[in-house]
């Protein structure tokens, strides 16, 4: 994990060169010929290339850039914004523009971004004239094959007549993405490599993108991408598809140049400071602080678990073993704005990203790390699949898994879900007297799904709890019609220095009716 404050920089960057509202015009571009390639670039040249890159030692340390770029502050770099009257792709005639990333600050690894008209690629130069430079002042002339940050690409989103940021890939192997009336929130990657929340983790990076011009009907843009790091080199080819909950159709084959026994395929990072599960002792007016509030996942069995997002005391390592999961992702279930009360950073927007493996992903385990963190500038929450074998040098291994910007919660699946978790000490009524630590009351909001059936006959639901260790002294379930629900309590007790894991769901008969709530809790 990032211990820098990456978050604030991408949201400070992104807002203060993102459009209102233009249109899109681009500056002149070579155009090039109409006529097809006779062999055109396809992603299997991305994977030779990575195929063969394999084999070539990795570069640790890129040349140094030139001055003043190697010594921007994060002030400076951020004065530093792409034209938007110099979009790229316009000259197709298709419904994508681009914008490019300048080097500097956090920014040293050049990366080229490539073109591919009619099968051919051709790399952007770069061009002084492509950026406003602001308060800043670059004297010297820059070398056409410096390269840049990254990219992103614009799309009409929200308004026919607007072009919206899309898609942005930016800093290692991270990018995001929206879907329609989204803010930007959580990131994910393309490899994650020894998570360990500190200085073993391995950042791989992409160092060339391939963008296909789209034709002018196109209703998705293609991007290929080239993945390097001292472990892995990786080809990926990312199919994105603009809509309400837009979704991108990954496809990445790896070549590992060493063992890699801690590798996570489909890499989300979020972050989570604070919610009503999980207080903090601080005077801040808002009452929940966070990107996402949970881990959703699906079993190659079919049960759907929630687990809530904690921001821990300690790093916390969560594992879920599973066969052929059929999803995974860091959701931000609540979405009242009155939980936030933020008019800045609009977290009830903030999508969700679901991961839906394609094809067969065998034996392994969703891990979940929790970082803690001081504030909500620090990406602390990171979940991805972790192989249950480790990739060996010199194997070759392709995976695909399609990644959607999910807003809507009632639509994951027909069961009731998880709304709410909060948990206080299982005090007597009308008691004042210091409370038991290792004694805990746990209440979860079940709401949705066939659960207002059963308003009338609330006696046919049962509470299904269990414990991995301690005892459960007490438990009860009432209906909730401020949710149309029924709310559930569990009170657990251990032992001084133990901890466990709770489950719990509802149930009719044999019949689930909710999905399985999970949540760790150790006793002090």
């Amino acid at each position: 994990m990032m211990h820098l404050s990456r978050r604030t920089l991408l949201q400070s960057l992104l807002a203060a060169t993102a459009p209102s509202a233009w249109s899109g015009q681009a500056s002149a571009q070579t155009q090039q010929s109409s006529v097809p390639a006779p062999n055109p670039f396809r992603f299997e040249d991305v994977v030779r290339r990575a195929r063969e890159l394999s084999t070539a030692p990795f570069e640790a340390n890129p040349s140094q850039l030139p001055e003043p770029l190697n010594r921007l502050s994060f002030d400076d770099y951020r004065d530093i914004r792409f034209r938007p009257d110099k979009a790229l792709l316009a000259s197709g005639n298709g419904p994508f523009r681009m914008q490019l990333f300048h080097l500097g600050f956090l920014y040293q690894r050049p990366v080229t971004v490539n073109i591919i008209r009619d099968g051919v690629p051709t790399p952007v130069p770069y061009q002084r004239e492509l950026f406003d430079y602001g308060r800043n002042k670059i004297e010297k002339p820059l070398p056409v094959n410096l390269g840049f940050a990254g990219f992103r690409l614009h799309y009409p989103l929200n308004n026919p007549k607007v072009f919206d940021e899309l898609i942005a890939f930016l800093g290692a192997s991270y990018f995001r993405f929206l879907g329609r009336d989204q803010k930007y929130g959580l990131s994910a990657r393309g490899l994650a490599i020894d998570v360990e929340g500190g200085e073993r983790e391995e950042f791989p990076h992409f160092r060339e993108f391939w963008i296909d011009m789209p034709k002018p009907d196109s209703d998705r843009a293609t991007v290929y991408a080239l993945l390097d790091s001292p472990s892995v080199t990786g080809a990926y080819r990312f199919e994105i598809y603009p809509s309400k909950e837009t979704t991108l159709d990954v496809t990445a084959t790896l070549f590992p140049r060493q063992r890699m026994e801690n590798v996570g395929l489909a890499p989300l990072t979020s972050m989570f400071f604070e919610g009503e599960n999980d207080r903090k002792p601080t005077d801040d007016y808002r009452l929940e602080i966070h990107d996402s509030d949970g881990l959703l996942m699906q079993s190659g069995a079919g049960e759907w678990i929630w687990r809530p997002l904690r921001n821990p005391t300690a790093k916390t390592i969560s594992s879920f073993s599973d066969n052929n999961p059929r999803g995974f992702g860091l959701m931000q279930r609540d979405r009242v704005f009155e939980n936030y009360q933020d008019l800045e950073a609009y977290y009830h927007q903030r999508p969700g990203y679901w991961v839906e493996p394609v094809g067969d992903w065998g034996e392994g385990w969703v891990e979940l790390v929790e970082l803690p963190t001081p504030d909500e500038t620090h990406d602390n929450i990171v979940a991805y699949w972790q192989p249950a074998r480790p990739y060996e040098a010199g194997q070759e291994v392709t995976f695909s898994y399609r990644l959607r910007a999910a807003a809507a919660i009632g639509d994951m699946h027909p069961g009731g879900k998880a709304i709410n978790t909060f948990q206080t000490p299982p005090r007597a009524s009308g008691s004042n007297g210091p409370s038991d630590r290792t004694h805990r009351r746990f209440i979860i909001d079940f709401a949705g799904g066939n659960l207002p059936y059963y308003f009338s006959s609330p006696d046919q639901v049962q509470l299904v709890p269990s414990t991995s260790v301690g005892q459960i002294t007490h438990t009860f379930l009432m209906p909730n019609d401020h949710i149309d629900g029924f709310r559930a309590a569990i009170d657990v007790k251990l032992e001084p220095g133990q901890s466990t894991d709770l489950r719990a769901f509802l149930r009719a008969g044999n019949r689930a009716l909710t999905e399985t709530w999970t949540y760790p809790w150790a006793a002090e």
